[in-house]
Protein backbone atom coordinates (compact mmCIF):
# COMPACT_ATOMS: atom_id res chain seq x y z
CA UNK A 1 0.00 0.00 0.00
CA UNK A 2 0.86 3.44 -0.72
CA UNK A 3 0.37 5.72 1.85
CA UNK A 4 2.60 8.68 0.52
CA UNK A 5 0.14 10.61 -0.81
CA UNK A 6 -2.47 10.56 1.94
CA UNK A 7 0.30 11.40 4.71
CA UNK A 8 1.60 13.81 2.63
CA UNK A 9 -1.56 16.16 2.73
CA UNK A 10 -1.95 14.82 6.58
CA UNK A 11 1.78 16.16 7.53
CA UNK A 12 1.17 19.76 5.30
CA UNK A 13 -2.32 20.16 7.23
CA UNK A 14 -0.69 19.84 10.73
CA UNK A 15 2.50 21.91 9.88
CA UNK A 16 -0.06 24.77 8.33
CA UNK A 17 -2.65 24.70 11.44
CA UNK A 18 0.49 23.62 14.32
CA UNK A 19 -1.21 20.61 15.75
CA UNK A 20 0.78 17.36 16.55
CA UNK A 21 -0.27 14.40 14.12
CA UNK A 22 -1.65 12.40 17.25
CA UNK A 23 -4.19 15.38 17.76
CA UNK A 24 -5.31 15.39 14.42
CA UNK A 25 -5.73 11.64 14.44
CA UNK A 26 -7.37 11.94 17.48
CA UNK A 27 -9.70 14.94 16.09
CA UNK A 28 -10.28 13.26 12.88
CA UNK A 29 -11.00 9.31 13.56
CA UNK A 30 -10.44 9.15 17.09
CA UNK A 31 -7.41 7.46 17.25
CA UNK A 32 -3.89 9.02 18.21
CA UNK A 33 -1.85 6.65 16.51
CA UNK A 34 -3.32 7.64 12.68
CA UNK A 35 -0.71 8.73 11.47
CA UNK A 36 2.45 6.24 12.78
CA UNK A 37 0.03 3.13 11.80
CA UNK A 38 -0.26 4.76 8.26
CA UNK A 39 4.06 5.21 8.19
CA UNK A 40 3.92 1.76 8.63
CA UNK A 41 2.02 0.45 6.33
CA UNK A 42 -1.23 -0.01 8.06
CA UNK A 43 -4.17 -1.02 5.83
CA UNK A 44 -7.47 1.63 6.30
CA UNK A 45 -10.93 1.26 5.91
CA UNK A 46 -13.04 3.62 2.90
CA UNK A 47 -14.82 4.98 6.01
CA UNK A 48 -12.21 5.81 7.66
CA UNK A 49 -10.38 7.17 4.38
CA UNK A 50 -13.67 9.73 4.64
CA UNK A 51 -13.62 10.71 7.81
CA UNK A 52 -10.37 12.21 7.17
CA UNK A 53 -11.45 13.83 3.98
CA UNK A 54 -14.69 15.04 5.94
CA UNK A 55 -11.97 16.52 8.53
CA UNK A 56 -9.69 18.25 6.21
CA UNK A 57 -12.65 19.66 4.49
CA UNK A 58 -14.96 20.74 7.04
CA UNK A 59 -12.11 22.19 9.74
CA UNK A 60 -10.43 26.04 9.90
CA UNK A 61 -7.56 25.41 7.35
CA UNK A 62 -8.82 22.85 5.43
CA UNK A 63 -7.00 21.65 2.30
CA UNK A 64 -8.97 20.28 -1.12
CA UNK A 65 -9.92 17.24 -0.62
CA UNK A 66 -6.94 14.41 -1.18
CA UNK A 67 -6.93 12.16 -3.88
CA UNK A 68 -7.50 8.30 -3.51
CA UNK A 69 -4.64 6.06 -2.87
CA UNK A 70 -3.33 3.79 -5.53
CA UNK A 71 -1.61 0.23 -5.13
CA UNK A 72 -3.02 -2.70 -3.69
CA UNK A 73 -5.29 -0.74 -0.66
CA UNK A 74 -6.38 1.62 -3.71
CA UNK A 75 -9.97 2.61 -2.50
CA UNK A 76 -12.37 4.05 -5.24
CA UNK A 77 -12.48 8.37 -6.15
CA UNK A 78 -14.62 10.20 -3.65
CA UNK A 79 -18.25 10.58 -4.82
CA UNK A 80 -19.14 14.16 -5.60
CA UNK A 81 -20.43 15.70 -2.12
CA UNK A 82 -23.64 17.39 -1.63
CA UNK A 83 -25.07 20.59 -3.30
CA UNK A 84 -24.95 22.19 -0.28
CA UNK A 85 -20.56 21.90 -0.89
CA UNK A 86 -20.34 22.22 -4.49
CA UNK A 87 -21.86 25.88 -4.89
CA UNK A 88 -21.36 27.44 -1.40
CA UNK A 89 -22.18 30.78 -3.22
CA UNK A 90 -25.84 29.53 -4.80
CA UNK A 91 -26.58 26.88 -1.66
CA UNK A 92 -29.99 27.16 -0.16
CA UNK A 93 -29.42 27.24 3.75
CA UNK A 94 -32.36 26.05 5.33
CA UNK A 95 -33.16 28.43 8.11
CA UNK A 96 -30.45 31.27 7.60
CA UNK A 97 -33.13 32.50 4.54
CA UNK A 98 -35.10 35.52 6.94
CA UNK A 99 -37.19 36.41 4.68
CA UNK A 100 -38.44 33.53 3.86
CA UNK A 101 -38.19 32.05 7.12
CA UNK A 102 -39.89 34.54 9.21
CA UNK A 103 -42.69 34.30 6.66
CA UNK A 104 -43.15 30.75 7.04
CA UNK A 105 -43.16 30.08 10.74
CA UNK A 106 -45.71 33.00 11.22
CA UNK A 107 -47.73 32.13 8.54
CA UNK A 108 -47.47 27.85 9.17
CA UNK A 109 -48.30 26.04 11.97
CA UNK A 110 -45.64 23.58 11.79
CA UNK A 111 -43.78 25.23 14.92
CA UNK A 112 -46.79 24.57 17.05
CA UNK A 113 -47.17 20.80 15.69
CA UNK A 114 -44.05 19.99 16.01
CA UNK A 115 -43.90 21.12 19.75
CA UNK A 116 -46.74 19.39 20.76
CA UNK A 117 -44.85 16.52 18.72
CA UNK A 118 -41.67 16.61 20.71
CA UNK A 119 -43.67 17.24 24.16
CA UNK A 120 -45.38 13.76 23.89
CA UNK A 121 -41.65 12.59 24.57
CA UNK A 122 -41.77 13.76 27.68
CA UNK A 123 -43.89 10.54 28.90
CA UNK A 124 -40.87 8.72 27.95
CA UNK A 125 -38.03 9.78 29.81
CA UNK A 126 -36.37 9.31 32.64
CA UNK A 127 -34.68 11.89 34.32
CA UNK A 128 -32.13 11.12 37.35
CA UNK A 129 -31.18 14.26 39.51
CA UNK A 130 -29.82 17.20 39.87
CA UNK A 131 -32.08 18.20 37.03
CA UNK A 132 -33.77 17.38 33.74
CA UNK A 133 -31.56 18.21 30.72
CA UNK A 134 -32.44 18.99 27.82
CA UNK A 135 -30.87 20.14 24.37
CA UNK A 136 -32.68 22.09 21.19
CA UNK A 137 -30.65 20.74 18.21
CA UNK A 138 -31.21 24.15 16.37
CA UNK A 139 -33.38 26.33 18.33
CA UNK A 140 -34.14 29.05 15.71
CA UNK A 141 -36.78 32.08 16.78
CA UNK A 142 -37.17 29.55 19.90
CA UNK A 143 -40.60 29.02 19.82
CA UNK A 144 -40.20 25.57 19.91
CA UNK A 145 -38.25 24.93 22.79
CA UNK A 146 -40.49 27.67 24.52
CA UNK A 147 -43.37 25.40 23.98
CA UNK A 148 -41.83 22.47 25.18
CA UNK A 149 -40.62 23.75 28.28
CA UNK A 150 -43.99 25.24 29.44
CA UNK A 151 -45.06 21.20 28.82
CA UNK A 152 -41.94 20.15 30.86
CA UNK A 153 -43.18 22.71 33.33
CA UNK A 154 -46.80 20.60 33.42
CA UNK A 155 -45.17 17.48 33.80
CA UNK A 156 -42.32 18.37 36.14
CA UNK A 157 -43.31 21.34 37.90
CA UNK A 158 -41.11 20.53 40.84
CA UNK A 159 -37.71 19.75 38.92
CA UNK A 160 -34.67 21.98 38.29
CA UNK A 161 -34.51 22.35 34.37
CA UNK A 162 -31.01 22.27 32.59
CA UNK A 163 -31.93 23.66 29.38
CA UNK A 164 -29.33 23.78 26.22
CA UNK A 165 -29.88 25.36 22.76
CA UNK A 166 -27.62 25.73 19.59
CA UNK A 167 -28.40 28.49 17.58
CA UNK A 168 -25.57 30.21 14.55
CA UNK A 169 -27.97 33.30 13.47
CA UNK A 170 -27.26 36.55 15.58
CA UNK A 171 -31.09 37.01 14.65
CA UNK A 172 -32.01 33.91 16.23
CA UNK A 173 -30.48 34.06 19.37
CA UNK A 174 -32.40 37.19 20.11
CA UNK A 175 -35.47 35.95 19.43
CA UNK A 176 -34.68 32.93 21.07
CA UNK A 177 -33.84 35.06 24.52
CA UNK A 178 -36.91 36.95 24.20
CA UNK A 179 -38.85 34.15 25.00
CA UNK A 180 -36.85 32.86 28.02
CA UNK A 181 -37.93 35.83 30.97
CA UNK A 182 -41.70 34.20 30.86
CA UNK A 183 -40.32 30.74 31.17
CA UNK A 184 -37.68 31.87 34.24
CA UNK A 185 -40.80 33.49 35.88
CA UNK A 186 -42.60 30.26 35.38
CA UNK A 187 -39.97 27.87 36.68
CA UNK A 188 -37.40 29.80 38.65
CA UNK A 189 -35.52 26.70 39.08
CA UNK A 190 -34.01 26.63 35.42
CA UNK A 191 -30.97 26.82 33.72
CA UNK A 192 -30.85 28.50 30.09
CA UNK A 193 -27.58 28.07 28.32
CA UNK A 194 -27.50 29.86 24.15
CA UNK A 195 -24.23 28.49 21.86
CA UNK A 196 -23.60 28.96 18.82
CA UNK A 197 -20.69 26.12 18.39
CA UNK A 198 -21.15 22.88 16.26
CA UNK A 199 -22.60 19.83 17.03
CA UNK A 200 -19.84 17.77 17.93
CA UNK A 201 -19.47 20.55 20.64
CA UNK A 202 -22.54 21.95 21.97
CA UNK A 203 -23.57 19.40 23.89
CA UNK A 204 -20.12 19.32 25.69
CA UNK A 205 -19.55 23.45 25.40
CA UNK A 206 -16.28 22.29 24.53
CA UNK A 207 -14.54 23.10 21.11
CA UNK A 208 -12.71 21.08 19.54
CA UNK A 209 -9.61 22.55 18.23
CA UNK A 210 -7.16 24.18 20.91
CA UNK A 211 -7.60 27.58 18.73
CA UNK A 212 -11.31 27.68 18.79
CA UNK A 213 -10.83 26.84 22.76
CA UNK A 214 -9.24 29.58 23.11
CA UNK A 215 -10.89 32.41 21.91
CA UNK A 216 -13.90 30.69 23.52
CA UNK A 217 -16.20 33.75 24.78
CA UNK A 218 -18.05 32.30 28.28
CA UNK A 219 -21.15 34.57 29.80
CA UNK A 220 -22.31 33.92 32.83
CA UNK A 221 -25.37 36.11 33.79
CA UNK A 222 -27.72 35.48 37.40
CA UNK A 223 -30.77 37.56 36.72
CA UNK A 224 -31.71 39.58 39.54
CA UNK A 225 -35.60 39.90 40.72
CA UNK A 226 -38.62 37.79 40.49
CA UNK A 227 -40.43 38.99 37.18
CA UNK A 228 -40.51 38.54 33.74
CA UNK A 229 -40.20 42.06 33.05
CA UNK A 230 -36.91 42.49 35.20
CA UNK A 231 -35.45 39.42 33.81
CA UNK A 232 -36.12 41.19 30.16
CA UNK A 233 -34.29 43.88 30.97
CA UNK A 234 -31.41 42.60 31.89
CA UNK A 235 -31.73 40.14 29.13
CA UNK A 236 -32.50 43.13 26.21
CA UNK A 237 -28.81 44.44 28.14
CA UNK A 238 -26.69 42.04 26.61
CA UNK A 239 -27.55 42.84 23.11
CA UNK A 240 -24.36 45.02 22.51
CA UNK A 241 -22.43 41.88 23.88
CA UNK A 242 -23.93 39.54 21.30
CA UNK A 243 -23.45 42.33 18.50
CA UNK A 244 -19.91 42.00 19.60
CA UNK A 245 -19.58 38.59 20.21
CA UNK A 246 -22.34 36.45 18.06
CA UNK A 247 -20.63 36.48 14.73
CA UNK A 248 -20.78 34.19 11.93
CA UNK A 249 -19.46 33.98 8.54
CA UNK A 250 -19.48 31.51 5.42
CA UNK A 251 -16.91 28.39 4.89
CA UNK A 252 -15.17 28.94 1.36
CA UNK A 253 -15.26 25.06 1.23
CA UNK A 254 -19.12 24.18 2.40
CA UNK A 255 -20.68 27.05 2.38
CA UNK A 256 -22.45 26.72 5.40
CA UNK A 257 -22.23 28.84 8.00
CA UNK A 258 -19.47 29.15 10.71
CA UNK A 259 -18.92 31.05 14.14
CA UNK A 260 -15.95 33.47 14.04
CA UNK A 261 -15.87 32.39 18.05
CA UNK A 262 -17.81 30.18 20.01
CA UNK A 263 -19.65 31.13 22.58
CA UNK A 264 -21.83 30.01 25.28
CA UNK A 265 -24.20 32.30 27.48
CA UNK A 266 -25.65 30.84 30.37
CA UNK A 267 -28.67 32.21 32.57
CA UNK A 268 -30.33 31.61 35.46
CA UNK A 269 -31.79 33.21 38.06
CA UNK A 270 -29.76 34.93 41.19
CA UNK A 271 -32.36 33.99 43.77
CA UNK A 272 -31.69 30.07 42.50
CA UNK A 273 -28.45 29.86 42.84
CA UNK A 274 -27.81 28.01 45.56
CA UNK A 275 -30.09 25.35 44.78
CA UNK A 276 -28.99 25.49 40.66
CA UNK A 277 -25.15 25.52 41.89
CA UNK A 278 -24.81 21.40 40.89
CA UNK A 279 -25.97 22.28 37.33
CA UNK A 280 -24.71 25.68 36.41
CA UNK A 281 -21.60 24.97 33.74
CA UNK A 282 -18.42 26.06 33.94
CA UNK A 283 -15.67 26.15 31.33
CA UNK A 284 -14.07 22.89 31.26
CA UNK A 285 -16.19 21.97 33.44
CA UNK A 286 -19.81 20.90 31.27
CA UNK A 287 -21.42 17.37 30.84
CA UNK A 288 -23.75 16.59 28.13
CA UNK A 289 -26.20 13.38 29.27
CA UNK A 290 -29.23 15.00 28.03
CA UNK A 291 -32.77 13.18 28.57
CA UNK A 292 -34.27 14.80 25.80
CA UNK A 293 -32.60 15.93 22.24
CA UNK A 294 -34.74 17.72 19.49
CA UNK A 295 -33.08 17.97 16.38
CA UNK A 296 -35.97 19.36 14.07
CA UNK A 297 -35.30 20.54 10.77
CA UNK A 298 -31.50 20.37 11.93
CA UNK A 299 -29.69 19.56 8.51
CA UNK A 300 -30.08 20.52 4.49
CA UNK A 301 -33.04 17.84 2.54
CA UNK A 302 -30.86 17.22 -0.29
CA UNK A 303 -27.85 16.46 1.98
CA UNK A 304 -26.82 12.88 2.16
CA UNK A 305 -27.72 10.38 4.75
CA UNK A 306 -24.25 10.01 5.47
CA UNK A 307 -23.41 13.83 5.73
CA UNK A 308 -26.79 13.94 7.97
CA UNK A 309 -25.91 11.07 10.03
CA UNK A 310 -21.83 11.66 10.29
CA UNK A 311 -22.08 15.47 11.38
CA UNK A 312 -25.21 16.01 13.18
CA UNK A 313 -27.16 13.06 14.34
CA UNK A 314 -24.47 10.83 15.54
CA UNK A 315 -22.62 13.43 17.79
CA UNK A 316 -26.20 14.39 19.46
CA UNK A 317 -26.63 10.74 19.91
CA UNK A 318 -23.54 10.24 21.92
CA UNK A 319 -24.98 12.86 24.48
CA UNK A 320 -27.75 11.27 25.51
CA UNK A 321 -28.32 9.66 28.99
CA UNK A 322 -29.55 6.30 29.76
CA UNK A 323 -32.95 6.61 29.48
CA UNK A 324 -32.66 9.83 26.65
CA UNK A 325 -34.21 10.38 23.83
CA UNK A 326 -33.14 12.34 20.68
CA UNK A 327 -36.06 12.99 18.39
CA UNK A 328 -35.44 13.73 15.00
CA UNK A 329 -37.76 15.51 12.62
CA UNK A 330 -37.51 16.90 9.06
CA UNK A 331 -39.81 17.57 5.81
CA UNK A 332 -41.27 14.46 4.18
CA UNK A 333 -42.72 15.79 0.66
CA UNK A 334 -45.68 14.38 -1.18
CA UNK A 335 -48.01 16.66 0.04
CA UNK A 336 -50.35 19.63 -2.01
CA UNK A 337 -46.92 21.72 -1.03
CA UNK A 338 -44.96 19.41 -3.52
CA UNK A 339 -47.40 19.56 -6.10
CA UNK A 340 -46.73 23.51 -6.78
CA UNK A 341 -42.99 22.95 -7.00
CA UNK A 342 -43.77 19.85 -9.37
CA UNK A 343 -45.63 21.62 -11.74
CA UNK A 344 -42.89 24.57 -11.93
CA UNK A 345 -39.96 21.67 -11.65
CA UNK A 346 -41.41 18.75 -12.98
CA UNK A 347 -39.37 15.90 -11.36
CA UNK A 348 -38.08 18.05 -8.54
CA UNK A 349 -37.28 15.63 -5.31
CA UNK A 350 -35.63 17.71 -2.20
CA UNK A 351 -36.32 14.80 0.02
CA UNK A 352 -33.72 12.41 -1.45
CA UNK A 353 -33.42 10.95 2.18
CA UNK A 354 -35.97 9.38 4.51
CA UNK A 355 -35.94 8.67 8.22
CA UNK A 356 -34.89 4.80 7.34
CA UNK A 357 -31.84 5.88 5.49
CA UNK A 358 -30.94 7.72 8.46
CA UNK A 359 -31.32 5.76 11.32
CA UNK A 360 -29.37 2.81 8.90
CA UNK A 361 -26.32 5.66 8.19
CA UNK A 362 -26.49 6.55 11.71
CA UNK A 363 -25.78 2.54 13.05
CA UNK A 364 -23.02 2.83 10.80
CA UNK A 365 -21.50 5.74 11.65
CA UNK A 366 -21.55 4.89 15.40
CA UNK A 367 -20.66 1.34 14.90
CA UNK A 368 -19.80 -0.82 18.15
CA UNK A 369 -21.78 2.09 20.24
CA UNK A 370 -25.27 1.94 18.77
CA UNK A 371 -25.70 -1.30 20.46
CA UNK A 372 -26.75 0.41 23.76
CA UNK A 373 -29.09 2.50 21.32
CA UNK A 374 -32.31 1.90 20.00
CA UNK A 375 -33.51 2.84 16.99
CA UNK A 376 -37.54 3.87 16.33
CA UNK A 377 -38.33 4.58 13.30
CA UNK A 378 -41.74 3.76 13.77
CA UNK A 379 -45.48 3.05 11.41
CA UNK A 380 -46.24 5.90 9.01
CA UNK A 381 -49.21 6.58 10.93
CA UNK A 382 -46.79 7.80 14.27
CA UNK A 383 -44.13 9.29 12.46
CA UNK A 384 -45.50 11.42 9.77
CA UNK A 385 -47.37 14.35 10.57
CA UNK A 386 -49.29 17.22 9.35
CA UNK A 387 -49.09 21.10 9.74
CA UNK A 388 -51.03 23.94 7.39
CA UNK A 389 -50.91 26.87 6.02
CA UNK A 390 -52.93 29.02 8.45
CA UNK A 391 -55.75 30.87 6.89
CA UNK A 392 -59.49 31.81 7.74
CA UNK A 393 -61.93 29.79 6.10
CA UNK A 394 -63.31 32.27 3.40
CA UNK A 395 -59.98 32.86 2.53
CA UNK A 396 -59.56 30.40 -0.11
CA UNK A 397 -63.18 29.62 -1.02
CA UNK A 398 -63.73 32.54 -2.96
CA UNK A 399 -61.03 35.35 -5.31
CA UNK A 400 -57.74 34.32 -3.00
CA UNK A 401 -55.60 37.49 -1.85
CA UNK A 402 -52.44 38.48 -3.29
CA UNK A 403 -51.26 38.06 0.23
CA UNK A 404 -52.64 34.45 0.87
CA UNK A 405 -50.97 33.45 -2.22
CA UNK A 406 -47.54 35.13 -1.80
CA UNK A 407 -47.67 33.37 2.23
CA UNK A 408 -48.92 29.73 0.65
CA UNK A 409 -45.66 30.36 -2.52
CA UNK A 410 -43.27 31.06 -0.04
CA UNK A 411 -43.87 28.36 2.33
CA UNK A 412 -44.04 25.86 -1.11
CA UNK A 413 -40.20 27.54 -1.76
CA UNK A 414 -39.14 27.28 1.37
CA UNK A 415 -39.34 23.86 2.28
CA UNK A 416 -38.88 22.89 -1.06
CA UNK A 417 -35.41 24.51 0.08
CA UNK A 418 -35.94 26.28 -3.83
CA UNK A 419 -32.26 27.86 -4.90
CA UNK A 420 -32.94 31.80 -5.41
CA UNK A 421 -31.12 31.55 -9.04
CA UNK A 422 -34.35 29.28 -10.28
CA UNK A 423 -37.04 31.94 -8.97
CA UNK A 424 -35.85 34.16 -10.33
CA UNK A 425 -36.81 32.33 -13.59
CA UNK A 426 -40.13 31.20 -12.93
CA UNK A 427 -40.75 34.83 -11.08
CA UNK A 428 -40.48 36.72 -14.43
CA UNK A 429 -43.15 35.11 -16.20
CA UNK A 430 -45.97 35.11 -13.43
CA UNK A 431 -46.95 31.65 -13.67
CA UNK A 432 -45.51 30.65 -10.26
CA UNK A 433 -48.93 33.01 -8.99
CA UNK A 434 -51.55 30.82 -10.99
CA UNK A 435 -50.42 27.49 -10.27
CA UNK A 436 -50.29 28.01 -6.32
CA UNK A 437 -54.24 29.65 -7.00
CA UNK A 438 -54.69 26.10 -8.76
CA UNK A 439 -53.05 24.48 -5.92
CA UNK A 440 -55.15 26.43 -3.36
CA UNK A 441 -58.83 25.86 -4.70
CA UNK A 442 -58.05 22.20 -5.77
CA UNK A 443 -57.27 21.44 -1.95
CA UNK A 444 -59.16 24.22 -0.06
CA UNK A 445 -56.15 25.09 1.59
CA UNK A 446 -52.09 24.19 1.83
CA UNK A 447 -50.62 22.03 4.02
CA UNK A 448 -46.95 20.03 4.52
CA UNK A 449 -45.67 16.70 6.09
CA UNK A 450 -42.71 16.47 8.10
CA UNK A 451 -41.52 12.90 9.59
CA UNK A 452 -40.01 11.98 13.10
CA UNK A 453 -37.86 9.62 14.46
CA UNK A 454 -36.74 8.40 17.97
CA UNK A 455 -33.10 7.35 19.23
CA UNK A 456 -32.70 6.06 22.05
CA UNK A 457 -30.36 5.42 24.90
CA UNK A 458 -30.83 1.88 26.71
CA UNK A 459 -31.26 2.11 30.66
CA UNK A 460 -28.91 0.68 33.02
Amino acid sequence: MKNEPLLGEIVDYCRRTGIAESTFGRRAVNDGKLVQRLREGRRITTDTLERIHGFLTEQPGAVDPLPALDGPMAVSPRPARDADVRNPQGNFRFFDNRQKYLLFVNTCSEKRVIAQRVALELASIHPRPPAVRIFDAGAGDGTVLSRVVRAMHGRFPHMPFYIAAKEISLEDARLTLDKIPDRLAEHPASVMVLTNMYYSEAPWLSANSSAAATSMVWREVPLTGTTAAEFEAQITELRPFLDQSWRASISPKSGNPVYERPIAVVLYREDHRFLLDPIIPRPGRTEANFDLIIASQPYRARSSAQFKARRIIAPLARALRPGGRLIGIHSYGHDPGMEIIDALWPGENPFITNRHDILHAVKHELGSAARALNFNAYSDSRSIFRYDLETLPNEVAGSIGTSILFAAWNAAIYVGQVEDERLTEVAQSGRYLDVTREVLRQHSGLWFYDESYVISRRRD
